[in-house]
């Protein structure tokens, strides 16, 4: 990677100087984007996050948001540089919750946080080592904030109190004062930055979820997966051979289980920890002829790789001198940045790999942990610091890999264990080792803060009850994945349960349609397609009531609810623009479900279940409570074993909830390819309005001429007021 001269003359005086000087700057803000603007605070370092990432803002989503002012003070926020390092301050107002740092497993509110931010895999505490510890917060008030630093970072997220504080909380008695907390109230974030500058960014609202969108689409907006990535994926046992991975696909087909793709771990290699990269003659003798048969099945492969290369690969000679000085599991460890390095690990990949048709990778121990990641004290041929390298190694693999598949005009799909800021764009899902599933819950919420997707996916189960609760969020999730590498789970192995998780799984694909136009909202407009509920309109958190109500509905005695929309909700989530999804876990009969303003229906019946209240529900065993807002339109297909094929049509069934007349957009591309990005997509209108009659009537807009069209004949289904019709 080459540097401009004057550049590195910069940052070498800067580095020189700054152990004897100390100085606060003033940050001037420039507006690049509409509601988004940069500051720049000492000398930023030449790498960092969005240099590994590649990323690139979509301008024309950006363009078609609401125009907002900078959200701040400018005298309120704080930037000094001293000693080689950069410290920040941003004001927190009274009452203000903020959310986000990354892919964070036990908590949603993080002001009161102390994280350093920092690549690793999770080791069961929300302290900022985690595996996407992405340096954006976005704030119940409606703005965000983003530190572009491939460093780790110290943020005390409303945890330090300053003397000169604007709001310096009371010196209390402890022995007397009831009132007394270890924890006194901060009016500020804080963060500490090992750079002598760095590029920062502000992001407008108005609201928590614009600021998010606005992030977005700043890192280029999120991915469209092809069509059969949203479909269902068994990982198998890592020893699985060829024969033994083509019977699954066949048992799956036999049953009546959907599937799109399955992953081959460890085992498909020669060798593994460290890797060769080359199939195994034994257990995989004919490679191509396997792919080509899976395919033939409707079926792709996906394969796990983790990037260090064993002695006995092909690839470890030519690609020695441009690694690390440090080694993982034996294997050494490439420098990314290098062309050199790219271009013979991912040639090696091109001509072994996707020239037979892999459909994609899971790329593992990409993260962590210390004692067997390289340490901070390796040294990289390109310069970059070890520390650096740790923040970045995994948008460089995602990005790598990613090109691989641009270039063949194929949309890949997969999973990583390290991400960060301006992987947005990046066709991969996170996974861990970690397995607690409530956790697995709140993850997936974190995950809508900070442009990240993750899955909360299916392992094993001690009984039959946990096997099926997992597998009710696994549907509801951005990958729906078993993966059985070590138990060798599927999904039938609960005999009392099989068929619930069946129709799950079908339930999954029925619903394709409906993924499908989310995520392209995520990539076009920005919106996550899973979010937390604090990203909801008419849903109040942290502490401030962002909806009118009356005196008498915040007594807590007369409205429960103004109770309940403090707390950290981590238990449920939004899914697309119109789906709440209330998990519930082994062991619960029942559960509180907290509804945002607005009437709300349930997914199944189409019956009204309330509107701004928390309610308790009693579900069904097979049934993953589910609610669907007023207006609410779910484009659905037919039951599928494999997601519709390019240029295949499908009937949709329309459904419609509650009484509001709706508008929804429909999206639709060739499902495979990257021509969407040269305007070979649609979206059709579908709405559904009163008649004179005072009944409710459907329509979808006409497929344009020379434009994607999928669809086949429409079936509408008014689930609340009964009435139905077709065209």
């Amino acid at each position: 990677m080459n540097y401009p001269i004057s550049r590195l003359v910069q940052v070498f005086l800067c580095i020189l100087l700054l152990p004897t000087v100390a100085y606060t700057q003033h940050v001037e803000w420039d507006e690049i984007a509409p509601g988004i603007w940069k500051g720049i605070v000492g000398v930023p370092e030449e790498f960092d996050l969005l240099v590994a990432s590649g990323a690139t803002l979509r301008l024309e989503g950006l363009k078609k948001m609401e125009k907002s002012d900078f959200p701040f003070n400018t005298e309120e926020i704080a930037a000094s540089v001293e000693g080689g390092k950069t410290f920040l301050r941003f004001p927190l107002a009274i009452q203000e919750q903020i959310y986000g740092f990354g892919l964070q497993f036990k908590t949603v509110h993080q002001r009161g946080q102390i994280l350093q931010l920092h690549v690793d895999h999770y080791g069961g505490r929300d302290d900022g080592r985690t595996h996407a510890p992405v340096p954006f917060y976005v704030s119940s008030n409606g703005y965000g904030v983003f530190v572009n630093s491939a460093r780790y970072i110290d943020v005390y997220a409303g945890s330090a109190v300053r003397k000169n504080s604007k709001n310096a909380p009371r010196a209390l008695d402890r022995n007397t004062d009831k009132n007394w907390t270890s924890r006194p109230y901060s009016d500020a974030v804080e963060m500490l930055i090992p750079a002598p500058g760095i590029e920062v960014y502000v992001f407008a609202g108005p609201t928590p979820l614009d600021a998010v969108r606005r992030f977005n689409l700043f890192n280029g907006g999120g991915p469209i997966p092809p069509r059969w990535g949203l479909g269902f994926t068994q990982r198998v046992h890592k020893l699985y051979t060829a024969e033994e991975v083509l019977q699954e696909a066949s048992d799956f087909e036999e049953k009546g289980y959907p599937l799109d793709f399955i992953g081959l771990e460890p085992g498909w290699q020669s060798k593994s920890y460290p890797n060769t990269f080359v199939w195994d003659a034994g257990r995989f003798p004919k490679p191509k002829e396997f792919i080509r048969e899976l395919k033939e099945k409707g079926v792709r492969i996906n394969l796990w790789i983790n990037p260090y290369p064993s002695p006995e690969s092909p690839i470890y000679k030519p690609i020695l001198p441009y690694t690390s000085s440090h080694t993982v599991w034996a294997g050494v460890v490439p420098d990314f940045t290098l062309d050199t390095a790219q271009r013979v690990f991912w040639g090696h990949f091109e001509k072994e790999h996707l020239d037979i048709g892999v459909s994609g990778y899971k790329i593992d121990e990409v993260d962590g942990f210390d004692r067997y990641l390289w340490p901070d004290v390796a040294q990289f041929p390109s310069g970059i610091s070890a520390e650096q390298m740790r923040q970045t190694y995994g948008l460089l693999v995602q990005r790598q890999s990613d090109s691989l598949y641009r270039k063949r005009n194929e949309r890949t799909y997969g999973l990583v264990r390290a991400s960060n800021a301006g992987a947005t764009s990046f066709p991969y899902v996170i996974y861990n080792d970690y397995y607690n599933h409530e956790d697995f819950i709140t993850a997936l919420i974190n995950s809508g803060f900070s442009g990240l997707l993750w899955t909360p996916e299916a392992r094993a189960s001690q009984t039959g009850e946990e096997w099926l609760r997992r597998m009710q969020t696994v549907v509801f999730s951005p990958m729906a994945m078993v993966n059985a590498w070590s138990s060798g789970t599927k999904p039938w192995s609960f005999e009392e349960v099989a068929e619930e998780v069946r129709q799950l799984a079908l339930l999954r694909m029925r619903m394709m349609p409906y993924w499908y136009s989310e995520f392209a909202k995520y990539h076009f407009e920005g919106t996550p397609p899973f979010r937390a509920m604090d990203l909801e309109e008419g849903f109040h958190t942290g502490g401030e009531q962002r909806s009118t109500l009356a005196d008498d509905e915040v007594d807590l005695e007369v409205n429960p609810y103004a109770e309940a929309v403090k707390k950290e909700v981590k238990d449920q989530y939004m899914a697309g623009e119109y789906l709440l999804i209330a998990p519930i876990f082994t062991g619960q009969t029942s559960r509180q479900v907290i509804l945002p303003l607005g009437n709300w229906y349930d997914f199944y019946t189409g019956l009204y279940v309330g509107n701004g209240e928390v309610i308790t529900i009693v579900p069904e065993l097979g049934l993953t409570p589910v609610f669907v807002k007023d207006g609410g339109v779910i484009p659905m297909m037919e039951p599928r074993l494999h997601a519709p094929a390019k240029g295949e049509s499908v009937n949709l069934e329309i459904r419609h909830y509650g009484e509001k007349p709706a508008v929804y957009q429909l999206y639709d591309d060739d499902g495979e390819s990257f021509d969407y990005e040269l305007g070979h997509y649609s979206w059709r209108e579908i709405r559904v309005e009163y008649q004179k009659n005072g009944e409710l009537k459907g329509s979808i807009s006409k497929a344009e001429k020379g434009k994607p069209n999928s669809v086949g004949n429409v079936v509408w289904r008014f689930m609340t007021v009964k009435n139905y019709g077709e065209n």
